[in-house]
Order: C-alpha cells, then structure tokens, then sequence
C-alpha cells in the first residue's frame, strides 16, 4: 500500500499506471462517497477496466478505508486541498478527469471550480452540490443519537451493507459512526462553504453527468444541467441515489464512454494550460 503525508495525515492511495497511452492523456481520478464509503468501490468496478488504457489514481480520503482519521479537518477545502496535494505529489503537471460518486461529485465540482486548470472534465454519478440542502438534509439525518442514530445510518447504506459480509458490515457501520460522531465532521458540515448558482455556473470544465430517476437530489442534477455551460445529464428511470449499485452494468458502460470522450479532448489539446471546449448536448433519458 502506498500512503503521502498531507500535514499530519496520512492518506492511502493506489496509482494504476497504464504503459501504452499516450503521453498527454488525462490522469482518471476516482473520488468516493462519504462515511462508509472507501476506494474499494471503484477499484472492484471501474478502476482497472480503465486502467487498460489510461492511468488512474484512487485514494481515500481523510477518515476513509485505511487513511489515517484525524478528529478534525473535515471540511470541503480540507478535503480539496488533499486532492490537490495528492496530484502535486503523485501526478504533477498532468490534467486530471474527475470521477465522483456522491460526495466524491461535491469534491470534483470544489476543485474544478478552484483548479479549474488541472481539470480536462468531470464524470459525476449522482453527485451532490454543497448547498443550503445539502448540509439540511446532512445535519437532519446524521444528528441523531441511539438507536435513532443505528436506524440512519443503516438505512443510509444499505447498498453498502448489503454487498458485503457480517463481519465486515458490522466494520463499516462502527467505522461510520466512529467518523459521523467522534470527529468534527458534522460541525464542519453545519460550517461548510455553500456554493451559489454562480459558483456552478464558472465551472468550464466539460462535464458528464448521470442521476437516479427517483434520486432524493434529482433536483440538484437539473440545477446543474440548467447552469453548467457544458454539462450532459442522463437520467436513468427506476434508479435512486445509489445508482451506481443499483445500475452497476449500464453506469460502467457509461464512464467508460465519458472518459473515452474527454480523453479526445486531451489529445486535441495541449496538456496545460486549460482551454475551453464545445459545448455538450444534453441528454434525458
């Protein structure tokens, strides 16, 4: 296992290096969900059929799988500010494709909107927005105590959950609220930075987008559509906001198409610095 220090953090990391792309091709970083969720999520879907043809870089982060879990320092800019770190130290001066998950798509449209320079595109999978419902709906779940506090967060996770084994079930929930209650994490939530519509709106980065046709935050994926200059959203019926277990098969074909895409936009351009590309067309399916 690889690990980099970040501060007083130490942040697990596992770099997948693929020998025959060629040399200005984006780097594929996948970027999980938060509290139970680590980088084995992506390692046993999409990480290595990407990494056939590109390089592509996963990590946990802070407080997640086996990165170290410091009391404080959850907030969205700590969490940005890892991610930055990491690319410095591990893949400095390549542009990077962004891949999140949930909280993992919060984080790409951060750091986006911050480096936008480092950014060839974004692949989000029901990604949230750090918004005003957003961190109501964080704080109105995940403020609970006993057995109202058990009852959230297995119902939270139970995609989760339910993929794995007792022992190691039992593991991630102790580990959720060892991370939900004995860390600053809900305080750095009920602190967090919002993003404004003109936040979402100075994102360039080309953008490819699929959402849960009953998601809890489906409104969140036409806000995006809406705002974002360069954003094709699909929609996929009869899927909630754990789409990407739900639609294991189909949200897999669809990265991988997505990555191909703007792998093309690489090759068309010089690595850095960043330039504008065409316009998306939006797709609802």
């Amino acid at each position: 296992m690889s690990f980099l220090k970040v501060g007083s953090t130490n942040l697990h990391y596992q770099l997948l290096e693929n020998r025959t792309h060629t040399g200005n091709s984006a780097v594929v970083v996948f970027l999980h969900g938060l509290i139970m969720d680590n980088l084995s999520s992506w390692f046993f879907t999409l990480a290595n059929p990407v990494a056939q043809n590109y390089d592509v870089l996963l990590y946990d982060m802070r407080g997640h799988g086996f990165s170290d879990r410091p009391r404080s320092g959850y907030a969205i800019e700590d969490h940005r500010e890892d991610l930055r770190t990491l690319l410095d130290h591990i893949v400095p001066h390549k542009k990077v494709i962004l891949v999140g998950n949930s909280f993992g798509g919060l984080l790409a449209l951060n750091f986006a909107k911050t480096y936008a320079d480092r950014v060839q595109g974004l692949v989000l999978v029901d990604a949230q927005v750090n918004n005003t419902e957003w961190r109501e709906m964080m704080l109105n779940s995940f403020s609970l105590e006993g057995s109202e506090r058990d009852q959230v967060i297995t119902q939270n996770f139970q995609n989760w959950l339910g993929r794995s084994s007792k022992r190691k079930s039992s593991k991630l929930a102790m580990n959720a609220e060892d991370l939900l209650y004995k860390t600053t994490l809900l305080d750095d939530v009920r602190s967090a930075t919002l993003m404004t519509d003109e936040d979402i709106r100075s994102i360039a980065a080309p953008t490819h987008a699929i959402y849960g046709g009953e998601s809890d935050i489906l409104t969140t994926a036409m806000a995006l559509s809406r705002l974002m200059p360069q954003c094709n959203l699909r929609v996929v019926e009869d899927a909630s906001h754990s789409v990407l277990w739900e639609k294991t098969d189909l949200v897999k074909e669809w990265i991988i198409q997505a990555i191909e895409s703007l792998q093309e936009l690489t090759a068309a351009t010089v690595v850095l610095p960043y330039r504008k590309s065409p316009s998306f067309t939006r797709e609802l399916q």
